[in-house]
Order: C-alpha cells, then structure tokens, then sequence
C-alpha cells in the first residue's frame, strides 16, 4: 500500500515541478521521506527522454529535414 503523497501522479507532478525548479520545500521533504528513489528515478528518465525525443521531432518538422 502506498502512502499519501507517494502515489502515481503525486510522483509525477513531484518530477515535473523538479524539471522546472519550482518543487516547494514542503514537497520536497515528503520526497524525500515517504517515497522510494526508484520511482522518482524512473519517472525523471521517461520524462528526460520524452523531452529529448519531443524537441528533436520539432526541429526536424520546424526545419523540414528529412533523413
């Protein structure tokens, strides 16, 4: 059973609002005591990629460029 605060999208926005550097310090403490590295860990990477992935396909539809 997860805690209050450690659930699915709790972790999300948690992570989004790390991404951006606005994660309050109230948030931030709960983190980093009720929930597990893994899945903030896993939840940062897909988003890092997703970002990654996203901004790569709108310079190559910006630009035009094909491969």
């Amino acid at each position: 059973v997860m805690q209050s605060g450690t659930g699915f999208w709790s972790v999300l926005g948690s992570v989004i609002a790390s991404l951006f550097g606005v994660q309050s310090q109230k948030n931030y403490q709960r983190d980093f005591t009720r929930g597990s590295f893994i899945s903030f860990a896993l939840i940062g990477i897909v988003l890092v990629v997703l970002f990654v992935v996203s901004l790569f396909l709108f310079v190559k539809w910006y630009t035009g460029y094909n491969l």
